[in-house]
């Protein structure tokens, strides 16, 4: 771990992992808190590191105290929920001395709803053998490169639960830094400028970068698909619609449709009241969530019941009550308690037996 005045997380993700790992490594980057006093308490292995902007260095500063054959890294806002760790235990004892597996992917939840049930889930490599050479890339928003060798993937999740704070200015300089070396803004780099200033709500700088990023002719695809996503809603903070539907439209020059682009397609449409096409693209984000891609995190709403509640709505709309009451009960399966869904339920089914009264009548 690399932690730096974490005082108010440090205790409670440590509690979380301390029995389930061999030994525990803190490098600290200029804490001037009790960040060090509360790391002591579990490891002795707690190191000063002299801060140079530059995440990626930290990180591999890190991995390089490491004694143990494999390497587990977490953030001090990461937790491991209790079902977690018992899998993490076993995923320990499948792991043989020795053993050919270089990597583990395991899931990353960003968001939790009710019950700690993830809303925003996303992947990252987690696990890795000391002996793969893994290294850390990037000053800011740093990756783990991939090892050489098998990589498997868990089903484990980390849960990130972040505490309130603004890193805005220090990522400005990070970037100012990094851009006045490399002479220019482009790829990754443009992307993480344009992923500021959205942060600071800057979104016409934001729109911007993310535009010229789209225009440039290769580059990571899923920070196209982000960039996408993004470059939407600074077009629709900027009251420009249709610049919105056009960028997320765009997304299908990246990859196969998301389920959070096909509803946001899907409601920039309702939003225009064209009902009949809103219909089409919410079933399309039905039909493609057991299947999204997974290359970002998508929203679980957009897979799971939020389709299925605009769809009742639009059929609502168009006057076909059993298609709006059919898709309100496929809602309810993930949100029973729901107000608004019961609601809606209760004034659909009075209408349908209105409807059937005056048939029979």
């Amino acid at each position: 771990m690399i932690v730096k005045n974490e005082e108010r997380t440090l205790a409670r993700c440590l509690d979380t992992v301390t029995d389930l790992v061999d030994e525990i490594i803190i490098l600290d980057t200029g804490s001037s808190d009790r960040t060090m006093d509360i790391a002591a308490m579990y490891t002795d292995q707690v190191y000063t590191y002299v801060w140079n902007e530059d995440f990626a260095a930290a990180r591999n500063e890190s991995f390089a105290r490491a004694t143990q054959e494999y390497i587990l890294w977490l953030d001090a806002d990461d937790v491991l929920l209790p079902g977690e760790r018992a899998k993490l235990t076993m995923l320990k004892e499948q792991l043989p001395s020795g053993g050919k597996t270089a990597g583990v992917i395991m899931g990353y939840t960003l968001a939790e709803g009710p019950e700690g049930s993830p809303l925003v889930a996303d992947r990252r490599l987690r696990l890795v053998r000391r002996d793969a050479g893994c290294r850390w890339h990037g000053r800011l928003h740093e990756q783990l490169r991939f090892p050489q060798g098998e990589v498997i993937t868990a089903d484990i999740a980390v849960t990130h639960r972040r505490e309130a704070g603004n890193h805005s200015a220090r990522n400005v300089r990070i970037l100012r830094k990094w851009i006045a070396e490399e002479g220019i803004a482009q790829g990754r780099l443009l992307f993480y400028y344009a992923g500021e200033c959205y942060d600071r709500q800057r979104y016409a700088a934001a729109a911007r970068g993310y535009a010229k990023l789209l225009e440039q002719p290769s580059g990571y695809r899923e920070d196209r698909l982000i960039a996408c996503a993004r470059l939407a809603e600074c077009y629709e903070r900027l009251g420009e619609p249709g610049r919105k539907l056009g960028a997320l439209l765009q997304s299908f020059q990246y990859d196969l449709p998301h389920a959070d682009f096909c509803c946001a397609i899907a409601a920039c449409f309702h939003e225009r009241q064209e009902i009949v096409t809103a219909i089409y693209w919410y079933m399309q984000a039905v039909d493609v969530s057991s299947r999204d891609p997974g290359l970002r995190p998508v929203p679980a709403a957009c897979r799971t019941w939020l389709p299925h509640a605009r769809l009742s709505l639009c059929y609502a709309q168009l006057g076909n009550w059993e298609q709006a009451l059919l898709h309100n009960t496929k809602a309810r399966k993930y949100l029973p308690d729901d107000p608004g869904l019961i609601g809606n339920r209760e004034k659909l089914e009075a209408v349908i037996r209105k409807q059937r009264k005056e048939r029979e009548g």
